[in-house]
Parts: C-alpha cells; sequence; structure tokens
C-alpha cells in the first residue's frame, strides 16, 4: 500500500505520536531529517548520562521502538511509513554514544546519521527488505546509527593527528 499524508489528529493516538516522533513525522517533505531533529534535545537531555544510563535508555528506547513501530504500521496500514520516525530517534542517539561536546558534534553526528540512514550501505538495505514487523522497521536505523558512530569516533580520534 502507498503511504499517503497522516492527519494531524493522528497525533492524539498515543502510539502514532510517540511513533510519529512528537508529530515531526507528520512534515510533508523529508519526515526522517525532521524526525532526527526530535532526538537532538533527547540526546541533550542525556548527554551528561554516565555509559550505563545512556545505554539503558537508549535499549528501552529501542525496545519500545519496535512495539511502537509495529502498532504505527498496522494502524497506518504502511509498512515502514516514512512518517513513522521513532527509528530515527534512536538511530541517532546510537549515533551520539560517547560523542564528545558541543554543537560542533551534535551537527556531525546528525549529518553522519542522515548519511547513513539514506545511503542504506550493505547491509543495511538487505535488512529494510528482509526483516518485517517492528523490528524491520528499527533495525536499519540502527545499523544506520552503529555505522555514524564509528566514523564519528573514527573522526574524534584522527582530528589530532591531521592537526584539528
Amino acid at each position: 500500500m502507498k503511504a499517503t499524508a497522516i492527519p494531524i489528529t493522528a497525533i492524539k493516538d498515543p502510539v502514532l505520536f510517540l511513533a510519529l516522533g512528537f508529530g515531526t513525522g507528520l512534515a510533508r517533505f523529508a519526515p526522517g531529517t525532521f524526525g532526527t531533529l526530535a532526538a537532538v534535545p533527547i540526546y541533550w537531555s542525556m548527554q551528561s548520562l554516565s555509559v550505563f544510563y545512556y545505554s539503558l535508555i537508549t535499549l528501552v528506547l529501542f525496545i519500545v521502538g519496535i512495539y511502537l513501530c509495529h502498532s504505527a504500521a498496522l494502524k497506518l496500514g504502511v509498512h515502514d511509513h516514512p512518517g513513522i520516525v521513532w527509528d530515527e530517534i534512536v538511530g541517532y542517539l546510537i549515533t551520539m554514544f560517547l560523542a564528545p561536546a558541543g554543537i560542533t558534534w551534535i551537527i556531525v553526528g546528525f549529518a553522519l546519521f542522515r548519511l547513513f540512514d539514506i545511503w542504506k550501505p550493505w547491509p543495511i538495505a538487505w535488512l529494510d527488505a528482509k526483516v518485517h514487523g517492528g523490528m524491520g522497521i528499527m533495525i536499519d536505523d540502527v545499523l544506520a546509527g552503529i555505522y555514524a558512530a564509528v566514523v564519528l569516533q573514527l573522526t574524534v580520534l584522527l582530528l589530532p593527528f591531521l592537526g584539528l
């Protein structure tokens, strides 16, 4: 089934409100980008947490996301509707795991996550096509977040060697 515009009234449903990234998934263009933007203040509030608590919250959001994304897909009648952006929120939080503090790194992480989420290098595209349900919606963004986190951490490590 083709993805159609979601009426604004959909956010009255708590599951859709969360799955649609607090309404950011209703954006008429680039809902994934707007959904990732919704993750920035969440990250901002979590960045000073210990590794344990940051990881625990991200894991809980991932597990909850499997349910939210699956339920939202059923309610919307479209598997992985572009408006479902909870997966982008979790993917960005994964990207920013152990990231250095500062707006520069928030922007770099944002750009890297969007790059990998859109590009979908192997096996992201394969998983996106083969895994269904809530896990299928979540897993490609989790892997995009891991790829982006690796590139971000390598960038942090290499910058001193480049004299930057």
